[in-house]
């Protein structure tokens, strides 16, 4: 009788693995069940979160489709009860500023994040790290509030409203998104390779330029389109700094200069219809702008990052 059950006992846990399969297989079926469970959640909650995105995205499509033509592109605006005419003025005078933005902005924000990623060691790292985590969250109506007061009150109005002053309220705004978001892209390139440019005998400045740029090159080009993207469709710190003209304006100091952003400002809270039009009509090719800047910008990323695999 001892031997029987024993022999049984053994058998039903032998290492045939009859139980142990069968326990697998629940664990198996409940690890699936889970699995199915959690996509289907996160399915619905990205879903949900989409939903206002597309719902903005139809209705200015909607809105401001028939409204694009090669009037609305090339001709300055009309008065705001009359039909006709276009944003010319603001497309050049947004071009004008997002250039000179670009220009300040990038080259001081990739420094600043290569200094705190490969450089920067105790407070003085830590001291750029807080004051661009509080310009992130800063109003950028105070920004241009305080543009407008150093640069043209502070000067006696020596710098006056225009193009340079609107560049440089659109580069602060746009200087922490540069800083942070190249901070952490350029921490995701390996330290293998930087020990493998030093092996080489290269130097730390060679290792960042030739090595670690590169590498981080689709990340960075990334981080400046978000940038960019900030940057082109703000509002409040023209208000006070670019002040705005329907004429088409090159001059970079001291003259009034248009902003897709301000004319669709100004169309969009006065109560004719053409006027209203014409706003949808501005939102619509800001959003056309930023999406074939930022296609182009992640073909040029890949590309260089191709290059440098090579």
């Amino acid at each position: 009788m001892t031997y029987v059950t024993e022999s049984t006992t053994s058998s039903s846990s032998s290492p045939t693995g009859h139980t142990s399969l069968t326990v697998q297989d629940g664990n198996a079926r409940r690890r699936k069940r889970k699995n199915a469970v959690t996509r289907a959640v996160l399915t619905f909650l990205m879903a949900l979160a989409a939903v206002p995105l597309v719902l903005i995205l139809v209705e200015v499509v909607r809105e401001g489709a028939g409204v694009i033509s090669w009037e609305f592109l090339t001709q300055r605006e009309s008065p705001p009860a009359r039909e006709g005419g276009g944003y010319a003025a603001g497309f050049v005078g947004t071009g004008i500023m997002m250039l000179m933005a670009i220009g300040i902005a990038v080259p001081l924000g990739l420094a600043a994040a290569i200094y705190l990623v490969d450089y920067g060691k105790g407070a003085f790292s830590t001291l750029i790290r807080f004051v661009t985590d509080v310009m992130t969250g800063i109003p950028s109506v105070f920004i241009g509030l305080a543009v407008y007061a150093i640069l043209v009150l502070g000067t006696g109005q020596v710098i006056s409203f225009g193009g340079f002053t609107g560049a440089v309220a659109i580069a602060i705004v746009m200087l922490p998104i540069v800083v942070r978001s190249s901070e952490e892209v350029l921490k995701t390139v390996s330290t293998d390779m930087r020990r493998g440019a030093f092996a080489l005998g290269a130097r730390k400045w060679q290792t960042t330029t030739r090595v670690v740029l590169p590498a981080a090159a689709p990340g960075l080009t990334t981080s400046i389109m978000l940038a960019v993207a900030r940057g082109t469709g703000e509002t409040a710190p023209l208000i006070l700094t670019a002040f705005g003209n329907v004429n088409i304006v090159t001059d970079f100091f001291n003259t009034a200069i248009g902003a897709v952003p301000l004319q669709i400002y100004n169309g969009a809270r006065q109560p004719f219809a053409p006027g209203i039009e014409r706003a949808w009509g501005g939102a619509l090719s800001l959003l056309v702008i930023v999406l074939v800047l930022t296609v182009i910008a992640r073909y040029i990323g890949s590309r260089a990052s191709k290059a440098h695999r090579v």
